[in-house]
């Protein structure tokens, strides 16, 4: 069995049996190599894939921060993901296991999956799309999304996946940003047992957009949409087109540059214009693959659960490319964790015999909410693998998914990485010790630094900003359209260093600690205190299922300590419980972390990722405009 040992702070340390690739001491000898030589690391894991022509140069530094990897080297990520499959083992395995929110399923073997994606690829041919001609795709969570990330790749458009249930003008604007030739969306979708008009969306989108010459339209909902003649096209009808048939419905993978754009995915920005992050085809590959591979140490007989939207950076990379390039079969959930009941995760991992589930914390605290019973009606001893992911897991949320759901013995894969980095940067691996609320060190291949304003290392414990010191694969290629940006927002806070944004510090044994986004410190009369630490402290109390801290303007301290908190089921609010709290939080972390209010609340104000977006909640209170909400959580 695991032991945790009794020390401060507290680490878990696995048992072997839940590892197969390494033991830590030869991980930790990998790790040191790769420090050593990261550009040589990066060469030997690319040459695990398929290339239609070797690259001449590893990285490519000439114009940095513009970096380039495998540099003329030719492939194409579908010939990973799919078409290397076809002559394996893998073939005739399941690629997807889908459930809708409606209780219907769908499976697809990497044979069929790549039957459907040549079809899609067809039809965008057949409208005129070319290689670099982007199409943008705006659908819920069903088998459809993939394909048509899948068939886009395939023929070397390049994809921007909007969330669906975006609003219009978040719509429209990455449209025109983008300039996509094609909209593939659906009727409508469903969510939390409701129904999102995602084609009348679209629609109004639309009518402000010039760009888009052809629109397919899913059927999910059944609902009746208005169909635009010469535009509007229904994706059942032309996937069964005699598209392809004559070279027996095959549809050629495109040779790709690794350079050459794979996608956009746009991130809200501060300055309320979203960035189009761009990623390419050579880099983004090796870089989830490999990430993947060493993390979560995948076995072939997992089924695997990223319980993430492909509209998002961690579907992108671990719902859709990443687990098909190895080869893995993926569960994919159509709707809410809590629809129609608070079990519904914890029925699919017992019904499908989930190995790994990858999940954000916010989920984690909101299912907590509902104590323990839910989860214990199932059968979760199928989990091997727990992971963490979208923002820091504080300790109380990481000890009760160690313990409710993983039942003691999984280990907790928490991992810290961002749309801009493409692939997981920081994470433990499966026989790593633990410390809940850590992500550990960086991966191998990664270099990662703690720095002072003035660009010197910071002490051991003290917070610091986190940057990346060398390029990586899978890294951003830009801001579409918009170098100047990437140079000034990434690149030009410690020239020739990555600056994530995020704070962070390191403690004796090397393990990063992350603090949350730099504009999210307070500083209370010269101390400064991270909001997600404030937020751990109130989630540590019995009485809390969430919370949000946020900084308001304080005559006397510079900044006092406003929190909201969502109360966990059997929990009423009163101003004792809001005391009762207060006093909580100043013996977790001293008085002067204590919030000078604490406000009950139903529900906070959260990206559809999941993150909670602090701002909107500091706008709220002080009455000022809410900036750029378009990722807001309706």
């Amino acid at each position: 069995m695991a032991q945790r040992l009794s020390q401060t702070p507290e680490v878990w340390t696995p048992d072997e049996s839940v590892t197969t690739r390494w033991v830590q001491q030869s991980y930790e000898a990998l790790r040191e190599k790769a420090a050593a030589n990261p550009a040589a690391f990066w060469e030997s894991e690319a040459k695990e894939y398929l290339w239609f022509r070797p690259w001449e140069r590893t990285v490519d530094d000439s114009n940095a921060p513009f970096y380039q990897w495998f540099v003329g080297g030719k492939t194409n990520i579908v010939a990973n993901a799919l078409d290397r499959h076809l002559t394996n083992a893998h073939r005739n395995k399941l690629a997807y296991i889908w459930e809708g929110e409606d209780g219907s399923v769908r499976t697809m073997s990497f044979h069929a999956l790549d039957r459907e994606v040549c079809q899609f690829a067809h039809v965008l041919r057949s409208m005129g799309v070319r290689k670099g001609d982007r199409v943008t795709l705006y659908l819920p969570r069903v088998l459809e999304l993939p394909i048509a990330m899948l068939a886009c790749a395939k023929i070397g458009a390049v994809h921007s996946v909007v969330y669906g249930g975006f609003s219009v003008e978040a719509l429209n604007e990455r449209i025109q940003d983008s300039e996509s030739r094609v909209l593939v969306t659906a009727d409508g979708g469903f969510l939390r047992g409701k129904v999102i008009p995602l084609k009348e969306i679209a629609d109004r989108a639309l009518e402000r957009a010039g760009t888009v010459e052809h629109v397919i339209v899913v059927r999910r909902t059944g609902q009746k949409v208005a169909m635009e003649t010469g535009r509007d096209y229904f994706y059942d009808e032309l996937m069964t087109l005699p598209l392809g048939r004559a070279g027996g419905g095959r549809c050629e993978t495109e040779q790709m540059d690794s350079e050459d754009p794979l996608f956009l995915l746009y991130t809200s920005g501060t300055t309320g214009r979203p960035k189009g992050i761009v990623h390419t085809h050579g880099g983004y590959l090796v870089g989830v693959a490999a990430t993947l591979k060493y993390a979560f140490e995948p076995r072939p007989e997992d089924r695997w659960w990223c319980a993430a939207d492909p509209g998002w950076i961690t579907g992108h990379s671990y719902v859709v490319y990443g687990p098909l390039i190895n080869g893995m079969t993926s569960v994919i959930y159509e709707g809410a964790p809590t629809h129609p009941y608070p079990d519904r995760w914890w029925r699919i991992v017992e019904r499908y015999g989930v190995n790994v589930l990858y999940a954000a914390p916010t989920a984690i605290r909101g299912l907590m909410r509902f104590g323990e019973a839910w989860a214990n009606r199932h059968d979760l001893s199928s989990l091997r693998l727990l992971g963490s992911v979208g923002e820091p897991i504080n300790p109380e949320a990481w000890r009760w998914y160690h313990r409710v759901i993983g039942g003691g013995r999984c280990p907790i894969i928490d991992t810290w990485w961002q749309t801009e980095t493409g692939m997981f940067m920081v994470s433990p691996v499966p026989s790593m010790p633990l410390k809940p609320g850590s992500a550990t060190r960086p991966l191998p291949g990664i270099r990662a630094e703690v720095l002072a304003d003035d660009g010197t290392p910071v002490r051991l414990g003290e917070e610091g900003k986190l940057v990346i010191t060398t390029p990586w694969p899978a890294m951003l290629r830009g801001v579409w359209r918009d170098p100047d940006r990437y140079v000034q927002q990434y690149w030009s806070t410690f020239p020739g260093k990555y600056f994530t944004g995020d704070s962070a510090r390191i403690d004796e044994d090397g393990y990063l600690w992350i603090i949350g986004r730099v504009d999210d410190v307070i500083k209370v009369s010269g101390y400064r205190l991270g909001t997600a630490e404030i937020e751990s402290a109130l989630v540590s109390h019995p009485a809390v299922g969430e919370a949000a801290a946020i900084a308001m303007p304080h005559e006397i301290k510079g900044h006092a300590i406003w929190a909201y908190v969502l109360l966990r089921a059997g929990h009423q609010p009163s101003p004792a419980l809001a005391e009762e709290l207060g006093a909580h939080v100043a013996r977790e972390m001293g008085p002067i972390a204590k919030p000078e209010r604490i406000e009950f609340v139903e529900a906070l104000p959260k990206t559809r990722s999941g993150k909670i977006m602090r701002r909107v909640l500091k706008a709220r209170a002080q009455g000022l405009p809410e900036g750029d909400v378009s990722t807001l959580e309706q």
